[in-house]
């Protein structure tokens, strides 16, 4: 019979301590607690791992080599596993290439749609095209001059890999003496192989004819080259070429369209990309924003930035340009928004002639030169393209900014491709629509019935994929999106469609917080997707926070009691209401409402001051114009893709970051940004690792180690050996051991194998060596210190003010359980943004500082929120203002002040649905924002 339960025993991995839980097989299970309780340890590290491990190690030792290679656990057994596939967070591409489309694989489909049933029209005369016949063609021909040298190609393979010996020999036997290869025309008989690995195109001369009165040898040699290529056929002249195809031409202006195939719809292959910008859809053009900052200074004044800093020197660069101001006359004192448009052109992009002038180098040699002058922005264009040096290509690349492609306008694909239409939409139109309004598309397409046979699976294949991604809230998405701009919620309930799509059963899913991101109104179409998958016999594993998907789920495991050292062990585990009921349990209590965050009686009015965004027509902000009321707790809500991150990261954030100085900041579309004199500094706090290596660590990032290092050198014993502060630093020479040098573990590459880290048996994992380790503040070397948790810490350095200080702001913010010397790339991303709290923490308050913080809970407990809260409330206590988006509630309604963004996602969002306090908001019907808040202030639990 077959096991009801996941059984772990002696689990050990991390911070849990020996722990023994069961699991119910086939059941929506939540593993939930505090931050750093061990949660991910268990649900990720313990069970996803050996699930994984025990597949792999199924397979033969040849295949393992090239899966990369999972490490056993520490647990000693786990029983009743299914074969596992987690959906994290961590896996978006930020590949330019990748899109929704393609990441759903609708695309794909797509491409198959379009290739089989759709219609090419022509762009310029807006008419069906449809296939010539040998006549039209020959028509064609006898409109060339008399004496035209034409040659007949027929293109009989086109960019397919391979050496196409049994081709090239059946046309020789045929009696065909040329063919043209890859371009070149070259004789059967004495080509040499084909590389094997490399795409070729290769058309055979048919004919080579000079144009006479002599039709019916056209109308012959075109036959033959349409019967050896599938329709398709060349006339090549000295002038250029023509494809001729008896599938489709418009008959007006002779505009073709190749065989329709998939492959002409890839934005990804050189057959459908548009040149231009091969298939990115943008180019890499100087933006005239970042060379020209400001148009009231003149050329002299500094005014073109590239130029800045060589004004009227000796620099043969500058030289180069002066001489194309003296031959057109250009006043390099005007300011620049006065010169005629025609002189900064010719400084832009270059002399339209050819002009003599004289260089004069620093050793003396002089060049006398007759040439056009390049302006400035073809010769960054070229140089960014050409160097090999990374500080050149980044000081190049402050100038330039991705544009819309001017060819494609951003569609990625060429004419040809673009051509083609079904039901009056091209591929790209059908990808720029959202995934609500392409299924409607999909359900009211008409075809007739050849069509509807053909396309019968592909429709249904697309249809359904994209009902499981509205499904799983993602309706507002269009499908042209770009993987890389999906925050970590988004692109996991993308893979979550996807999985949902394959039906599979009896696997083990493991899940990061899918909720992340999602506002309370998507939360339910979430809830029912997963329920879905569990009623398919599959088992869940989610790793939550959200209450809505917890009391949906069939059982809890709550992790804790605490965090780090202080957790581990498993609290409570039950069905949610056994939890709730448990009086050990911190996430019960929250559940039952015996704990909560209480709502704050009083809302600020702020200073007084505020920060106008003046029509913001970013993404589908539809020209927004909001206040920020500076000195308050703002809150940003709105349900997914309402246009929040498009208002507060890339026009406010941007915008401010932009006048601030930061050059390569793209602001985004906004008629003016005003009252930014009452602010003197933008602090973004985002989710991002504090460091990549894992040298980098929390006592580093906010800066307490120097002032550790600084106390251990002022030692007696660090005095008489004569050593610094930086002999107590593990990344420099001096004190730190060098046989690690300073990681405390040595790397062994173990072939196919995975590697494995062993502590380091010369400073036995402590970093440094043994000289350095000998020197003592109060009984403690520098690597006690660093092994010791925060908490440790404060009651360590009591006496020292400083540190002390620092110190606390780490335990303020919740993250007492960490080490200090704990490697950064550990931390999640929740415990990152802390770590960045707390160091802003330590600094005065200015009064003037804006916190900008774009979903600061994802990851976090109940428990943590209201440490977060607490947190953030000191920063505008202090007189600063905090700015956060945000769907998590507790913290709505804890704000001064809300804009909440709406009413719905994509383009039916974009607008300021309403402002007001949390009271106020909560009374709009309009908003999905207020409906949720209003329960709960109705609830009370005021302060």
């Amino acid at each position: 019979m077959a096991q009801k339960y996941i059984d772990i025993k002696g689990a050990r991995e991390n911070n849990l301590k020996n722990i023994n839980v069961k699991i119910p097989k086939d059941q929506f299970v939540i593993l939930t607690g505090v931050s750093g309780s061990g949660k991910s340890s268990l649900a990720f590290d313990t069970i996803y791992a050996e699930g994984q491990r025990r597949y792999m190690e199924s397979l033969s030792s040849y295949a393992r080599q090239f899966l990369g290679n999972s490490e056993k656990p520490d647990v000693d057994e786990i029983s009743g596993l299914s074969p596992a596939i987690a959906i994290d967070q961590k896996t978006t591409s930020n590949n330019p290439r990748s899109t929704v489309g393609t990441s759903t694989e609708i695309y794909d489909y797509l491409r198959l749609l379009y290739a089989r049933v759709g219609t090419p029209y022509c762009p310029h005369h807006h008419i069906p095209i449809t296939g010539n016949i040998i006549k039209e063609m020959v028509d064609k021909i006898m409109e060339l001059p008399e004496g035209t040298r034409c040659t007949i190609l027929s293109p009989v393979v086109s960019g397919k890999k391979g050496m196409h010996k049994d081709l090239l020999n059946d046309l020789g036997k045929e009696g065909y003496v040329r063919v043209r290869v890859d371009g070149e025309i070259k004789y059967i008989e004495e080509m040499d192989d084909l590389e094997k690995n490399k795409k070729h195109t290769i058309d055979v001369v048919v004919d080579r004819i000079i144009r006479k009165d002599n039709r019916s040898r056209f109308y012959d040699s075109l036959e033959t080259a349409l019967q050896l290529s599938d329709g398709l056929a060349i006339c090549m002249t000295p002038d250029g070429e023509t494809l001729f195809s008896s599938n489709y031409a418009c008959k007006i202006c002779g505009f073709s369209v190749p065989k329709l195939e998939p492959r002409l719809f890839s934005f990804n292959a050189p057959f459908g990309a548009c040149t231009t910008c091969n298939g990115l859809g943008i180019t890499q053009k100087v933006d005239i924003d970042l060379l020209i900052p400001d148009w009231d200074k003149s050329i002299n004044q500094g005014g073109i930035r590239y130029y800045k800093n060589i004004v009227n020197t000796e620099n043969l660069e500058w030289q180069r340009i002066d001489a194309l101001m003296k031959y057109y006359e250009i006043d390099k004192d005007l300011p620049l928004k006065k010169l005629k448009k025609k002189d900064l052109n010719y400084i832009l992009y270059g002399s339209d002639v050819a002009i003599a002038y004289t260089l004069h180098s620093r050793s003396g040699i002089t060049q006398t030169k007759l040439e056009y002058i390049e302006g400035v922005c073809p010769m960054i264009e070229r140089r960014y393209r050409e160097t090999g040096s990374a500080f050149s290509r980044e000081w190049y690349g402050s100038f330039i900014s991705n544009q819309e492609c001017p060819d494609c306008k951003g569609a990625r694909l060429n004419e040809q491709a673009l051509s083609v239409q079904i039901q009056g939409k091209n591929i790209y139109e059908f990808t720029q629509m959202s995934i609500q309004e392409a299924r409607q598309f999909m359900a009211h397409l008409e075809l007739n019935d050849m069509q509807k046979s053909i396309a019968n699976l592909i429709v249904k294949e697309i249809s359904n994929r994209l009902e499981f991604l509205d499904h799983v809230g993602l309706g507002y998405m269009t499908l042209d999106r770009l993987a890389g701009s999906l925050s970590g919620g988004e692109a996991q309930r993308i893979r979550l469609a996807t999985q949902i799509g394959s039906k599979l059963t009896g696997v083990m899913y493991v899940l990061d917080e899918p909720s992340i991101g999602l506002h309370q109104r998507d939360n339910d179409k979430l809830i029912n997707s997963l329920k879905e998958m569990r009623d398919l016999g599959n088992t869940l594993i989610v790793v939550e926070h959200d209450e809505d998907t917890m009391r949906a789920s069939d059982y809890i495991v709550d992790v804790g009691p605490g965090a780090g050292v202080h957790g581990g062990t498993i609290v409570a585990a039950g069905t949610p209401e056994e939890v709730m009921a448990n009086p050990n349990s911190l996430t019960g209590a929250y559940l039952s409402g015996r704990k909560y965050i209480p709502i704050p009686k009083k809302r600020r009015k702020g200073n007084g001051k505020k920060i106008r965004i003046v029509q913001a027509q970013q993404n589908n902000l539809k020209k927004v114009t909001v206040d920020l009321k500076l000195g308050t707790f703002t809150v940003v809500t709105g349900v997914s893709g309402s246009g929040k991150s498009s208002l507060v990261t890339e026009v406010l954030t941007h915008g401010i970051q932009h006048t601030l100085g930061k050059a390569h900041v793209q602001p985004g579309k906004v008629k003016a940004i005003k009252g930014l004199e009452n602010i003197d500094k933008l602090v973004e706090i985002s989710q991002d690792p504090i460091g990549r290596t894992p040298r980098s660590n929390p006592a580093t990032y906010t800066g307490v180690f120097d002032d550790i290092r600084t106390l251990f050198a002022q030692t007696k014993e660090a005095k008489l050996l004569g050593y610094d502060k930086s002999r107590f630093s593990f990344n420099v020479k001096g004190g730190r051991c060098e046989a690690c040098q300073g990681d405390g573990i040595i790397k062994i590459s173990m072939q196919f194998l995975p590697d494995v880290y062993v502590k380091c048996d010369q400073c036995d994992g402590t970093r440094y060596n043994e000289e350095t380790l000998q020197v003592k503040y109060k009984g403690k070397s520098i690597a006690d210190v660093l092994d010791m948790t925060v908490d440790e810490a404060v009651t360590f350095f009591d006496s020292v003010s400083k540190i002390k200080h620092k110190l606390q702001t780490l335990a303020d913010v919740g993250l007492s359980y960490i080490k200090l010397g704990q490697s950064a790339t550990t931390l999640s991303g929740g415990e990152a943004q802390r770590v960045k709290l707390a160091s802003e923490l330590q600094k005065k308050p200015t009064g003037k500082t804006l916190y900008v913080l774009d979903e600061p809970t994802t990851g976090l407990h109940s428990d943590d929120v209201k440490k977060l809260i607490d947190v953030l409330q000191r920063l505008v206590d202090h007189g600063d203002t905090v700015l956060v988006i945000e769907h998590n509630l507790d913290v709505v309604k804890c704000a001064d002040w809300l804009i909440d963004m709406g009413p719905e996602g994509g383009d039916q969002g974009g607008t300021v649905v309403c402002t007001g306090t949390p009271e106020q908001v909560a009374q709009v019907e309009s908003s999905y924002t207020g409906q949720y808040l209003k329960p709960l202030l109705e609830r009370g639990h005021y302060e």
